[in-house]
């Protein structure tokens, strides 16, 4: 079917989608509890798309009017070449906002370099304050590593930066208060993720992990005062605002407050595969046509524009069951 208005993307709902989450690497250097497996397989070279293809696509899809793309992974600052990637994609033309989202492992080193990319915000991942906490969490990480590159990243002077916790009961669940002072202290934002059931990870049950972020708002309601936002960043997080603060509290809430309706977001796997949903299945394999002997720049652009027909309506996450996603979060790209 060919597309009425080819500069745009909309689905058989009539959702515009303009944002595109990029995986770069399924690679990462922790070993998150609820992202991946202790041991890992990653990807050999040849199946994950090189730089030059992942650049080619980003620029296919800000030329389908994608106004926003996010650099993931795995940990995207480990893969050789990304600070120029994140360079070359920063200077497209028509391109509104570029953001990555970062363990801040690497921050230290990078962030000075990532300010040249045109990068307008940073996504740290960061669920502890406390050491030991963060050890057995990421089970390789350390902790006042991620604290100085998160300092590094303040002294650059991003547009914003957000710190992105994922709650998990009896793990972390009672320092949603301090890790919001923590962003407060910093003069910075910060969002709260109900844990996504990707993958099977052993010696880590869901269903008992799982803390609501209306559990986590009530918490922190005994100690601040929160305000509803009308803020919206173009992604999932709900908005709240500490008043007399320059913080935002946000609550990406995939299984108690169902995000869909307004789902603007398409994801790019480190394989090339095009992720209509990330709680569902539907793709598409644009390194198939990317590497196809009569490779044409129209039928990779009229590819993605037939995507549209297979995005779902909404996902159907059940913490309970055993996941219908098997692909681990790494994979998938954060």
């Amino acid at each position: 079917m060919k597309a009425q208005n080819p500069t745009k993307l909309i689905d058989r709902f009539g959702r515009k989608v303009d944002y595109l989450r990029i995986s770069i690497t399924d690679r990462c250097d922790f070993r998150c509890v609820y992202c991946m497996a202790e041991e890992m397989t990653f990807l050999p070279r040849q199946q994950i798309l090189s730089l030059e293809e992942i650049f080619l696509l980003a620029k296919t899809f800000v030329e389908l009017g994608v106004k926003k793309i996010r650099i993931t992974g795995g940990e995207p600052l480990i893969r050789k070449g990304a600070l120029e990637l994140l360079q070359q994609i920063g200077a497209l033309e028509g391109l509104r906002e570029l953001v990555l989202t970062t363990n801040g492992s690497q921050l230290v080193t990078a962030a000075p370099i990532l300010k040249t990319a045109n990068l307008k915000r940073l996504n740290i991942s960061l669920d502890t304050l406390d050491a030991a906490k963060f050890k057995a969490i990421t089970r390789t990480g350390d902790l006042q590593t991620v604290l100085n590159g998160i300092d590094a990243a303040k002294k650059v002077g991003f547009e914003r930066i957000k710190l992105n916790a994922v709650i998990l009961k009896n793990r972390n669940h009672d320092e949603v208060g301090d890790l919001v002072q923590f962003a407060i202290d910093k003069e910075i934002d910060i969002s709260f993720i109900e844990e996504m059931p990707l993958g099977i990870v052993e010696k880590h049950n869901r269903a008992e992990a799982y803390y609501s972020s209306d559990e986590i708002r009530a918490d922190l309601e005994s100690r601040f005062t929160l305000q509803k936002s009308a803020d919206n960043t173009g992604g999932p997080s709900d908005y709240y605002v500490v008043p007399n603060t320059q913080t935002r509290v946000g609550f990406i809430s995939p299984h108690s407050h169902n995000f869909c309706s307004t789902c603007n977001r398409v994801r790019l796997t480190v394989e090339g595969r095009l992720l209509l949903c990330l709680g569902n299945e539907h793709s598409i394999d644009l390194k198939a046509i990317l590497r196809a002997p009569d490779f044409n720049a129209d039928n990779l652009k009229q590819a993605i524009i037939d995507s549209m027909e297979i995005k779902p309506e909404k996902h159907e996450f059940n913490v309970k069951e055993q996941p219908i996603i098997l692909r681990y979060m790494n994979m998938t790209g954060g």
